[in-house]
């Protein structure tokens, strides 16, 4: 059995003090391959380190929607000029993020819009954070989408039914961490148990959202394996269909990642 995280935060200070027995712990729980994601353009080279140090570890480049504001100067060439690299796999994260508005929500969709573009000249997927933003994430992919078609996923999917199907019919997929097994999720898991498995891939966001049984710890990528749990239960399919399809469905949005990384 083998499973993707395909969203974490490796470079983040949590992980400085033992990364290495992180990714073995990953490693030892079936977890062969993690994206670590970029929040700032800065971080867009330390991340290509962390992602050439270890097998099975690839990075993106993109801004978090909290930053937006320091960055009005950034467009797409910026963006695809740190992206030309293998261990590059993913655009984002970008999105809209209207629970908390750290940057103005023009500069939040300008800066969104253009990772977006990015992505269809580049062929890469785009990483979509949404909170609080529903219906204008809805209407920012759909009005990019008419322009010319892109690739991408909902991370951290844990909102309205409305964001899940209407990005699943552009083709998107959804990610979804370990908010699925938090005991107040009932309506997001009546949701996921609607979802077609072939559109969901799984994630850990960690350094956050440790799943239960973990709840209150750090959370980091080998606990992936129970958001994949709480999947299979909704879903009553066994584990290993549930992370058979979703390393598949990881493979097949993001082209790059190379599958020889985590087959060793």
């Amino acid at each position: 059995m083998m499973l993707i995280d395909s969203h974490c935060h490796l470079d983040f200070p949590d992980f400085a003090p033992d990364l290495d027995a992180v990714v073995a712990r990953a490693r030892a729980a079936g977890v062969a391959g993690m994206v670590t994601i970029s929040t700032e353009l800065e971080k867009a080279e330390a991340l290509r380190v962390i992602a050439a140090r270890f097998s099975g570890v690839w990075s993106t480049v993109g801004i978090h929607p909290h930053e937006a504001e320091r960055y009005a100067h950034v467009g797409a060439d910026d963006l695809l000029a740190l992206a030309d690299y293998p261990e590059v796999v993913g655009l984002g994260e970008t999105g809209l993020d209207f629970h908390y508005e750290h940057s103005p929500r023009r500069a939040q969709e300008r800066l969104f819009r253009a990772h977006i573009e990015a992505a269809r000249r580049s062929g890469l997927p785009v990483i979509v954070h949404s909170r609080g933003a529903d219906l204008e994430t809805v209407s920012v992919l759909a009005d990019e989408y008419a322009k010319g078609p892109f690739t991408g996923l909902i991370h951290c999917f844990s909102t309205g039914r409305q964001l899940a199907e209407d990005a699943i019919r552009l083709g998107f997929f959804v990610s979804l961490a370990g908010i699925i097994t938090f005991k107040s999720a009932t309506d997001l898991r009546a949701t996921v148990r609607d979802l077609p498995l072939e559109r969901l891939l799984v994630e850990t966001d960690s350094p956050y959202l440790a799943p239960v049984p973990n709840r209150g710890r750090r959370n980091e990528p080998a606990m992936v394996v129970h958001t994949a749990a709480c999947i299979a239960d909704l879903k009553g399919l066994p584990m290993e269909q549930v992370a058979a399809t979703t390393t598949e469905n990881f493979f097949t949005l993001f082209a790059r990642a190379q599958r020889a990384a985590v087959s060793a």
